[in-house]
């Protein structure tokens, strides 16, 4: 099945001049989203009034969007409406982690929830849905059978998933860690998410992105990470960029030069920033963003 159009309309893009795409030509990526989790606290309606009106061009959602409107009485289809009534695209939608290793019932269930999302995304002109990988360790053999099945998923829906290494998670920690299981997996419909924050804490070097084939890269989250008073296990510390020590101007270079043309999604869970005024989180991560963009 052909992958459905991202957004369905015209969003602004972003130029980036630091780098050439391979095989010749400037790279433009799609716009910059904002993920609802950096605005937690704020219920859904607000959260796409708010990235409307501070001028970001898409949205991403979370599975926990649609699961607290169900806790209130909202159907997934109203969701979805209230969504496309906002106007913004969405950039991604998100899947229920637990599906890599999952066995029996449980799995089923994930399955179920995974072709949920997929139908989610679709209905709403997306292309991308992403998935966290497993917190624990379980047989390489089955995650790559897993991401087979949840590639196959994505396909009959027409999009595509990204997958995510976590810098805290037991086995699928690391950038290469997560391209030998994707590649062993081989599937057309799976590739890889690259988080900043993630990539970051689990010492990522940029110069690494270098080895990354460009259909590698299915979509970007970024965030700065603390310069210090890092936790193990602790994750809900992320930063605009320019606040910490994500090289990000860097990075998106090397995504410039690999001919990424997705969106750049603003992914920056803090409880403190839950605690201020959530116009003023967004706008304020905006423009950090367009600073640095504009200087790389």
């Amino acid at each position: 099945m052909v992958l459905v159009e991202e957004g369905g309309g015209e969003v602004s893009e972003v130029a980036l001049m630091s780098g050439r795409r391979e095989g010749g030509g400037n790279m433009a990526m799609k716009g910059l989203a904002l993920h609802s989790w950096t605005l937690d606290t704020t219920p859904l309606t607000e959260v796409l009034r708010i990235a409307r009106h501070t001028g970001w061009d898409a949205i991403e959602l979370r599975r926990a969007d649609f699961a607290r409107a169900a806790e209130k009485g909202q159907s997934a289809a109203e969701v979805l409406d209230l969504v496309r009534a906002n106007g913004l695209p969405v950039a991604c939608v998100g899947v229920e982690l637990g599906w890599m290793f999952a066995e029996g019932a449980e799995r089923q269930r994930l399955l179920r929830a995974c072709a949920e999302s997929c139908g989610w995304a679709a209905a709403l002109k997306c292309a991308t849905v992403m998935s966290p990988v497993d917190p624990g360790r379980g047989d390489v053999e089955r995650a790559v059978a897993s991401i087979r099945e949840v590639g196959d998923i994505a396909a009959k829906h027409g999009v595509r998933l990204a997958l995510e290494f976590n810098s805290q998670a037991e086995q699928f920690n690391t950038l290469e860690r997560l391209r030998d299981v994707l590649a062993r997996a081989g599937h057309p419909h799976c590739a890889l998410l690259l988080d900043t924050y993630h990539f970051q804490r689990s010492g990522g070097d940029v110069r690494h992105l270098e080895k990354i084939a460009p259909e590698e890269i299915g979509y970007f989250q970024y965030s700065d990470v603390p310069r210090n008073g890092l936790q193990p296990g602790k994750t809900l510390d992320r930063l605009p960029p320019g606040q910490g020590s994500v090289p990000f101007r860097e990075i998106v270079g090397r995504l410039s030069e690999k001919g990424y043309r997705g969106y750049l999604t603003y992914e920056a869970p803090n409880p403190a920033a839950w605690a201020r005024n959530p116009e003023e989180v967004a706008q304020e991560a905006l423009q950090a963003t367009r600073t640095l963009l504009n200087g790389a």
